[in-house]
């Protein structure tokens, strides 16, 4: 069984190259641009992970984490940060957060992977 995998990314380029990767390792993708439009989809069908970028229009990727995370409904559900903010300060706050994996950009095939399996298998 397929794994369905939200991408919140509003990056065209980083959005395909992320949506590449997981498609071509089998898994189904939705993709949101910018946080409104994520918290649409998950009403509509429930991912098994989340990979988020940080920087987005309206609402920051840390503070979609911290909803998903707070949220009863949603709180269950793997989230990659995925950002080209690589401080250890950003890394920190995105876990603190609730975050489960923090990767930086540019995305490693290997390591998104990887990250995504052994998060949901």
């Amino acid at each position: 069984m397929s794994n369905t995998i939200l991408v919140v990314e509003d990056g065209m380029t980083d959005r395909e190259t992320i949506n590449r990767y997981l498609k071509q390792d089998g898994s189904v993708v939705i993709n949101a641009e910018n946080g409104e439009e994520a918290l649409s989809k998950l009403g509509q069908r429930r991912p098994d992970l989340i990979v988020l970028d940080v920087i987005l229009p309206g609402q920051s990727g840390f503070e979609l984490c911290r909803e998903f995370k707070t949220n009863p409904e949603t709180k269950g559900i793997p989230i990659i940060i995925c950002s080209s903010k690589d401080t250890d300060v950003d890394k920190t706050w995105g876990n603190m957060l609730g975050a489960d994996a923090y990767l930086t950009k540019p995305l490693d095939e290997d390591l998104l992977l990887k990250t995504v399996h052994k998060l949901i298998g």
